[in-house]
């Protein structure tokens, strides 16, 4: 579902497309995160995802112009997941809601794996 802002002038939607790029766009420069991650169910395999193709790590949707994000992360090695995460979700919260003008009301953080950075 698509958010909708109306306005005096008229009506603007957001596709949930446009909030995830945006969206992992924010997370990947947060300190610690290595990048997005596709994971595949049937196999169990998870892969690190190339920049352009950071929305399959993403997950939007949109309910009565509520935003609810879920993200597949890869983490650097070293680093406390729990400061990590909890940077991410301020930084995607805070950019999200000042882009979009919609509240965001749940951000799920999967950490999929760790990496060392050379």
């Amino acid at each position: 579902m698509k958010g909708r802002i109306d306005n005096k002038l008229g009506m603007i939607q957001i596709d949930p497309e446009v909030i995830a790029m945006y969206a992992g766009t924010t997370a990947v420069e947060c300190f610690g995160i290595v990048g997005m991650a596709a994971v595949s169910v049937k196999q169990g395999l998870v892969r690190l995802l190339k920049r352009d193709s950071l929305t399959q790590g993403i997950n939007v949707s949109i309910q009565d112009n509520e935003i609810s994000i879920d993200f597949h992360v890869i983490v650097s090695y070293g680093v406390s997941i729990e400061a990590v995460t909890n940077n991410l979700v301020e930084n995607v919260r805070y950019k999200v809601e000042e882009l979009t003008g919609m509240k965001v009301v749940r951000i799920t953080t999967y950490v999929e794996g760790v990496r060392v950075i050379d």
